[in-house]
C-alpha cells in the first residue's frame, strides 16, 4: 500500500469545495474575499509571482484568515479544473478546516512517518 499523499487528499478537498460554491479563484478574488470577511482560507501557489502574493499576504496581515502555500500555480488550477491559478480562498468554514489538515500535515514530514529501528535493535530474521 502506498503512503498517503496529503497534497492529493486536499487538492481532492478543494475540488469538492469548488463544486459546492465554496471558492473564490484569482488573486483578486481572494483578496476581495478577505476585505469582505467571506474567506476562511486563503491558498497561494508556491510559485505565484512575488507582487500577487505581497498584496495578499499585507492584506492578510491585518486579520485572522489563514493562509499556505501549496502546489504550484498549474497544480491548483488543475485541482480546481481552472488555468494556472496564483490563490484561492475558500468560504466555508468546514472546508478550510479539513484543507488546512491536510497541507499542515503533508507540511510536518513526521505525520505518518514509520519509526526507523533504533541502533541497538537488530534484525533477527
Amino acid at each position: 500500500m502506498s503512503p498517503r499523499n496529503r497534497r492529493t487528499d486536499a487538492f481532492r478537498i478543494l475540488g469538492l469545495a469548488r463544486r459546492a460554491g465554496a471558492v473564490v479563484l484569482g488573486a483578486e478574488a481572494a483578496r476581495e474575499a478577505v476585505r469582505r470577511g467571506d474567506a476562511a482560507l486563503v491558498i497561494l501557489a508556491a510559485d505565484a509571482a512575488p507582487g500577487q502574493v505581497g498584496k495578499i499576504e499585507r492584506l492578510l496581515s491585518h486579520g485572522s484568515v489563514p493562509w499556505r502555500r501549496a502546489g504550484t500555480r498549474a497544480e491548483l488550477g488543475a485541482a480546481l479544473g481552472a488555468p494556472p491559478m496564483t490563490a484561492v480562498g475558500v468560504t466555508r468554514t468546514g472546508f478550510a478546516t479539513r484543507l488546512l489538515e491536510e497541507l499542515d500535515a503533508e507540511a510536518d514530514p513526521r505525520e505518518g512517518e514509520t519509526r526507523a529501528l533504533e541502533d541497538d535493535q537488530t534484525y533477527a530474521g
